[in-house]
């Protein structure tokens, strides 16, 4: 069974309501990563969920520690978060950088996958932060300087470039509108799979015995709208993804 570990995809919200004279706050906790995760699961992939704020103390530290999964997942996880584990930002105290570690887990052998959104790539006002970092080095992108979003409420078509490779094959009919993305280029030896406007959506990469992908979108709400998510090549599509990024396909 091909094990997945998704990190991101959480937030907080702090409300502040005002009532005539008096006023109260109210903090609220999402997630957004149930369409993906209930589309892998139900596609036989075992998933294990790291919300974003359990990121900076729990994610892996050492090739080992990854050794459990074939797969990682960022989606919508800044930089910071994987770089500043608590005993450095709060302690002063020396850790691995996880980054570097992550990417040489790659380059022998494991799959990476960065989906889009506002905290994904460099993201919004640039506070994402993975430009010129070792991810940036293995992904199939080229991360732009600063804030790299495309807000597309009008909706945005993608076209499939290669229909044939593994992770797209039998993904079939027209792809619902997208409402965002990521704008980068890629590296030279990259694969463009699909492309929104005239930018890259989906792109793969093979890195030394790893494997890497770049997904320009979200995988829900907002980017990607409940029509996405409800049309039947969206199980299809990440579950062959996941499937790629392992080695099975």
């Amino acid at each position: 069974m091909t094990k997945v570990l998704i990190a991101g995809e959480s937030w907080v919200s702090e409300s502040t309501h005002y009532k005539g004279f008096d006023s109260f706050t109210s903090v609220t906790f999402e997630t957004g990563v149930d369409p993906l995760r209930d589309a892998l699961t139900a596609s036989g992939v075992e998933v294990t969920y790291m919300p974003a704020h359990e990121v900076p103390e729990r994610f892996p530290m050492t090739l080992e520690a990854f050794s459990p999964f074939d797969v990682v997942v960022l989606s919508d996880i800044g930089a910071n978060s994987i770089l500043l584990h608590p005993d450095t930002w709060l302690r002063g105290q020396r850790t691995p950088n996880r980054l570097k570690v992550l990417a040489a887990w790659v380059e022998r052998g494991g799959g990476l996958m960065m989906a889009g959104g506002y905290m994904s790539f460099q993201g919004f006002e640039g506070k994402a932060m993975y430009r010129n970092t070792p991810v940036d080095a293995v992904l199939p992108s080229i991360i732009e300087a600063w804030d790299d979003r495309v807000e597309a409420p009008e909706g945005a078509e993608a076209v499939v470039l290669d229909a044939s490779h593994p992770v797209l094959a039998g993904v079939e009919g027209q792809w619902p509108a997208l409402l965002g993305y990521n704008r980068f280029g890629v590296k030279d030896d990259a694969l463009v799979l699909a492309r929104v406007n005239d930018d890259p959506l989906l792109a793969v990469r093979e890195v030394g015995d790893g494997r890497t992908l770049a997904w320009a979108s979200d995988i829900g709400p907002h980017w990607c709208p409940d029509e996405f998510v409800a049309w039947p090549g969206y199980r299809r599509l990440f579950s062959q993804a996941i499937a790629w990024l392992a080695g099975e396909r």
